[in-house]
């Protein structure tokens, strides 16, 4: 099947990219190089996508996505994990699931507690630092794990369309596709023509938002064989504080 390979930078050219275009996508060599571990401790967290409960929030009555959610706050080069809270957007930003707090089961204490997360997160916000030109600001990140699915004969992604979160910076890793057609990923500025089409594929590639500057979406999947699936890693990064009601 064919699919478009997104233009990958490397590590040097993060910064320069994601300043000058608003949005990049990282190998996952350069991935585990601006993390600073190895690709083997990224590439342990992937069975952590496996048995995870249902959204059981789809205003469209999907089926087809799986999801655990956590939040952190990173400042003064720690990082912390705050209590279990819910997930909130605005309608301005999610016309289908905004308005309405959902509460999404925790992340599992060992996926956090791995040695590559803390890095994972750590470099999304030192990145996000460079960028807007500042070392005191509290950012507060939320991680999603997604496992989309095929169980409906086709599974949406982003279900509420093309689309900004409302944040400062998204980052979505590639963690895993098998047994699917589609997936496509389309970055789009928000306030003029261009835009980008590419297919993430390798696990642990990365496309760096600046959410500010784009918007974004994944086309649907469909079944190549009983099962397939794709799975993410969804990390938003907010200064201040987290979006709420």
């Amino acid at each position: 099947m064919h699919t478009l390979t997104p233009s990958t930078v490397p590590i040097v050219e993060l910064t320069s990219t994601l300043a000058q275009k608003g949005y990049c996508v990282l190998d996952a060599t350069n991935v585990a190089q601006w993390a600073g571990c190895a690709l083997s401790e990224l590439a342990a967290l992937s069975p952590d996508w496996a048995d995870m409960p249902p959204d059981n929030y789809l205003k469209d009555g999907g089926r087809y996505r799986r999801r655990r959610h956590s939040s952190f706050v990173f400042e003064n080069e720690a990082l912390t994990q705050v209590p279990h809270r819910a997930h909130w957007q605005s309608l301005d930003y999610n016309a289908l699931h905004g308005g309405m707090e959902r509460w999404f089961e925790p992340m599992r204490g060992t996926t956090v507690a791995a040695p590559a997360w803390t890095k994972l997160l750590t470099a999304l916000a030192r990145t996000a630092a460079q960028v807007r030109g500042t070392n005191h600001v509290k950012w507060c990140i939320e991680a999603h794990q997604f496992r989309i699915d095929t169980t409906d004969g086709i599974g949406r992604p982003t279900p509420e369309g093309a689309h900004r979160d409302g944040v400062d910076f998204v980052a979505v890793f590639m963690v895993n596709r098998w047994g699917i057609k589609g997936g496509e990923t389309r970055v789009f500025d928000a306030h003029g023509p261009q835009g980008e089409r590419f297919t993430l594929s390798e696990p642990w590639s990365l496309v760096l938002l600046d959410d500010t500057r784009v918007i974004h979406e994944t086309t649907p999947i469909q079944p190549v064989a009983e099962g397939g699936h794709r799975d993410t890693l969804v990390l938003t990064c907010r200064a201040d504080k987290f979006q709420d009601a």
